[in-house]
């Protein structure tokens, strides 16, 4: 890897508001054990060796605290924050066109900055998947039984072949800026980087993740992320 032609870029979308949780500081800034949340995150992909570089799409208010916390916990790896947009694919695109020297093939990673409890294995498998495969989606298998409808059933799902997407999202920068590129001329949102991406006609791959890679969105979430901040420091 240390001998690649190409770049390995991770973009965090930091621009969410959280209010879910009914806090005035957007959740990827809270707290957890005396860290943000966003802290968590980033020291991932900073301790990673197939990451080269960080690029962090925030609300502009937000960027002194996101240079301190770069100081305070040593994320050299950051290079850029820039601000976000209205939505997460504006922030990702904004990230997009922040990168310099870009080539096609250098693989972008995309990553919720409220998603801090990603493994380090769970990363370097993925993007040494999505590098041999071509692109990958982080997703995790359903338990539950699943159904459809609305204030009745109108039919279940087949659990085997469904999955709660969740990220990284990996592609190379071609696909992904070809995808944006598509969307926005035809003025269309989608949820994340991997809807984009197949609605660009792309075959996107599943990387299969575990349920511990969540997205802290409630109480409950912060909850549980105390508890495996906990099963790590035993």
């Amino acid at each position: 890897m240390k001998d690649k032609d190409y770049r390995i870029i991770a973009i965090i979308p930091a621009g969410g508001r959280g209010t879910r949780l009914g806090s005035p500081l957007p959740k990827q800034y809270l707290k957890v054990n005396g860290k943000e949340i966003i802290a968590y995150t980033l020291e991932v992909f900073q301790n990673s060796d197939l990451i080269d570089e960080i690029i962090v799409a925030a609300e502009k208010s937000f960027f002194p605290l996101l240079n301190e916390l770069k100081e305070k916990y040593g994320l050299t790896k950051v290079s850029r924050i820039v601000e976000g947009g209205t939505t997460r694919q504006d922030s990702v695109n904004n990230a997009l066109l922040a990168i310099e020297n870009v080539k096609p093939k250098d693989l972008m990673v995309v990553h919720d900055a409220a998603r801090p409890n990603l493994k380090q294995e769970t990363l370097e498998k993925a993007v040494t998947f999505a590098r041999e495969k071509g692109n990958a989606v982080v997703a995790s298998k359903v338990s539950d039984t699943l159904l459809q409808g609305d204030s009745t059933v109108q039919d279940y799902l087949d659990r085997e072949k469904v999955f709660a997407v969740q990220t990284p999202q990996i592609f190379p920068y071609e696909q992904i800026r070809s995808a944006m590129d598509k969307a926005i001329k035809e003025n269309f949102t989608g949820t994340d980087e991997s809807s984009l991406v197949f609605r660009a006609s792309y075959k996107v791959n599943i990387f299969e993740g575990n349920p511990d890679n969540f997205k802290i969105t409630s109480e409950t979430d912060l909850t549980l992320f105390e508890f495996f901040l906990k099963l790590k420091t035993k």
